[in-house]
Formats: structure tokens, sequence, C-alpha cells
């Protein structure tokens, strides 16, 4: 079987992916460094994951300590990988808030980190599905204008809406603020689009919104799912932010979305894009109705 290449090997993703590909017979090479602990404290280490992984899959699977911004690292990594059949590219700074403390570490590994990617699969291995984990987040704060219905305990699009059932690709991503975390997915977004039309390679942009899974290492900034379950379980009080605590996010699991990346690698085409996203059949309500949240929460 080809060799899989997948980065961020130890996160939520990631090692969705790395057990999906495992166990369908790949031979899966991981990037991981385990920025998330630097990006947010050790209770968010992938180190953890990496190490269950390992355990689980000796043949299968092997880690790289590899940063996807060494452009040599990645080159050589690819280089020496073998027969490489599919690339996974889910490494990522992923927090809004985190972005804005550190714009240029945040664009670096997002933009620069896709850039070295796509060229070391541009040399070696041109013809390898490549997937990004990209992010919904690179609508900005389009969907804020669209004509949303303040009910009692959320906000609605109207059930006549073109989108009511789901926002498609036609929505734009310009004339929107994005964050700069929102920027630079973008960035990497429009890279992974533009190496498939440009240079004829089988790309995808998976363009999700809350994912959620059992290995996911939430935190405060990032993984509210997951946090707000360890909130639940340890008493610990849940930040609100915005909107009343009518806000609704739809999740998706993990392993749909892998699979998701299973199916492009079986039909690829250039440049595909994608909106993946669990839809009303799978949504959080933040805070609802009456409900009161702990005094120190913000909304």
């Amino acid at each position: 079987m080809s060799v899989a290449i997948v980065t961020g090997s130890g996160g939520l993703i990631g090692s969705a992916s790395v057990i999906h590909l495992a166990e369908a017979g790949w031979t899966v090479v991981g990037l991981e460094n385990d920025m998330r602990a630097r990006f947010f404290g050790p209770e968010a280490s992938t180190a953890r994951v990496s190490e269950e992984l390992a355990a689980r899959f000796p043949a299968e699977f092997r880690a790289e300590d590899v940063d996807v911004r060494d452009t040599e690292a990645v080159d050589r990594l690819f280089a020496g990988a073998g027969a490489i059949g599919l690339i996974v590219h889910t490494a990522a700074q992923p927090s809004h808030d985190w972005a804005a403390t550190d714009p240029q570490t945040d664009f670096t590994v997002n933009a620069n980190g896709t850039l070295n990617l796509l060229e070391a699969a541009r040399r070696h291995c041109p013809d390898a599905p490549f997937v990004l984990c990209s992010t919904n987040k690179v609508y900005g704060d389009l969907p804020n204008q669209l004509p949303l219905q303040n009910l009692e305990t959320r906000l609605e699009l109207p059930p006549g809406h073109k989108w009511h059932d789901g926002i498609d690709t036609s929505m734009s991503i310009d004339a929107s603020t994005h964050s700069l975390f929102g920027v630079s997915k973008a960035a990497a977004d429009l890279l992974v689009q533009e190496y498939g039309r440009y240079f004829g390679m089988p790309t995808m942009c998976a363009r999700g919104g809350c994912l959620t899974g059992p290995d996911h290492a939430g935190t405060r900034l990032h993984g509210f799912l997951a946090y707000l379950m360890r909130c639940t379980v340890t008493g610990q009080p849940y930040t609100i932010y915005g909107y009343g605590g009518k806000q609704v996010r739809d999740n998706i699991h993990a392993k749909d979305l892998v699979r998701a990346f299973d199916v492009f690698a079986g039909a690829p085409r250039p440049a595909a894009v994608y909106n993946l996203g669990g839809g009303r059949a799978v949504q959080l309500l933040h805070a609802g109705g009456n409900r009161r949240v702990p005094a120190d929460s913000r909304s």
C-alpha cells in the first residue's frame, strides 16, 4: 500500500486520519511537533495521542518531529517517505484569539506551512490527492449579514431562504472581517485551490465548522465542545462569548470528516472545495431560554 502523509497527526482530525488510514492498510507518516502545547499550554498537548497511536499501530505508523514551517525538513521527509499516495494536512494554529497575540507565527504555520507542503508534493508526488483541513472561517463575518431571525433561544435563517438547509461555497470570502486566523487559513485555502488549478494537482479544501471527537484536547481558546464537557465534569465555569448565548454550532465528528477525505481520495479532482458540517441534526446551543450562566461568564 502507498504511503499517506498526515500533518498534525496527534491532533483531533490528524489522529482520526491516522487511525482510518492505518486500519485501511496504508503506511502512515505523521508530522507532529506538538505546537498545540505551545499555543494553549500543557493540557492541550498532543503527546499522549501520538504515543497511543505509535503503540496501537507499530508497523503502520510513525511520527516525525517536523515543523511544517521548515521548508528543508518537509522536503527531506517527502523525498524519503517512499511512494506517497495521499497527503492529509491538518496541522494548524487554530485559534482566533491566539492569532492576534502572535500574527507572524499564526501566518507562517497556517499559510507558509501549507505552501511548503504543496511545493514538496508538487516535486515528489504531484498526482497524490492533497487534502487541506480548512475552515468555514474563510467566509469571515459575512454570515452575520444574512437575514437572521432573533428567536427565543437562537438566531435562525427564515425557512424560505436559499441557504436555510446549509450555506454552499457560492458565498463570497471577500469584503468581510475574518480575524487574523481566518486570513491565514484563507491564504492556505486559496493556495491549495491554486495548486489544483494552476498545476493540475488533485486538491481538496474541506471547510469545516465545529469539529469534535474523542481525542480533542479542548481548551478555552479552541475545541469548545471538548472544553465544555471538561467544564461540566470538573465544575469549572464555562465562558460564553457573544450574541447573548444564542449562537448555535453544528458539529461534525472527526470520523465523518475523515470519511469525506477518503471519498475524495478515491475520486480526486483539482481544486475541489466543500463546506462540511453536521447540520441541524447535530447542533449544540450554547445557552438557551432563561438559563443562567456563571457570574464570571461573558456573553
